[in-house]
């Protein structure tokens, strides 16, 4: 018997590792520009500590205010996983502390998002082997009632998040991408990188080009005045 709101899917299909780990130190901001601006996850998720982030989602709803689901969670997610957790953005409890992130860790868990608060925010802040983000910190810890779901889409940071979808995660936030698309995303993202690297030579010699803002201007009507 179907049972939406509190039911777990012990498995689904992951991308290909290799292909993950080809994202690994390209720019969140960059990977972003290459899908329209409109896959990474909004300011309000930020991140906990400076530790990359980089892995295969493995979701996760929770009631507001609860963690029994994670708790499952975190005894069912496999190495390069990042658990993503859509919990409402409630803000009164924390989902999690330090002592579930160092069991995360201790399982190879590359990191954890969590739309919603933690505690512990000097431990966690100071680990440098798995990335955690969330939208707040509280003291104040969880129920263990249940409802929620595992492995199903969650919506965590203003985006849809599906088990399987390739996370990547800097300093200035957090980009989700299908693995259909990642191929492609990917080699606009490494070409980008290219470029940017060339423009900062440009810069250092003073040869940065600025034709293209004045066109720009022009062609969108822009009045120039002397």
């Amino acid at each position: 018997m179907s049972n939406p709101g509190f039911r777990i899917k012990k498995s689904f299909n992951r991308p290909d590792p290799q292909l993950v780990k080809q994202f690994a130190g390209i720019p969140v901001a960059n990977i972003g520009d290459n899908m329209n601006r409109i896959n990474c996850m909004n300011s309000r998720v930020r991140p906990m500590n400076s530790a990359p982030l980089l892995g295969c989602a493995f979701t996760v709803k929770v009631r507001a205010g609860d963690n029994l689901l994670f708790h499952k969670a975190i005894d069912l997610a496999q190495p390069g996983d990042v658990v993503i957790i859509d919990a409402q953005n409630e803000q009164s409890y924390a989902v999690f502390g330090e002592l579930m992130i160092m069991w995360l860790r201790r399982r190879g868990i590359t990191g954890t998002v969590v739309d919603g608060c933690i505690r512990d925010y000097d431990a966690i802040s100071q680990m440098k082997d798995i990335s955690i983000y969330a939208t707040g910190i509280t003291p104040n810890g969880p129920l263990k009632e249940g409802g929620g779901e595992v492995n199903f889409p969650i919506m965590c940071g203003g985006l849809v998040v599906n088990p399987g979808d390739i996370i990547v995660g800097d300093s200035d936030g957090i980009v989700v991408i299908n693995p259909a698309d990642a191929p492609d995303v990917l080699k606009k993202a490494q070409a980008q990188n290219a470029k940017e690297a060339q423009a900062m030579k440009d810069i250092e010699n003073l040869a940065w080009s600025r034709e293209w803002v004045d066109k720009a201007l022009k062609d969108k009507g822009c009045e120039f005045i002397e």
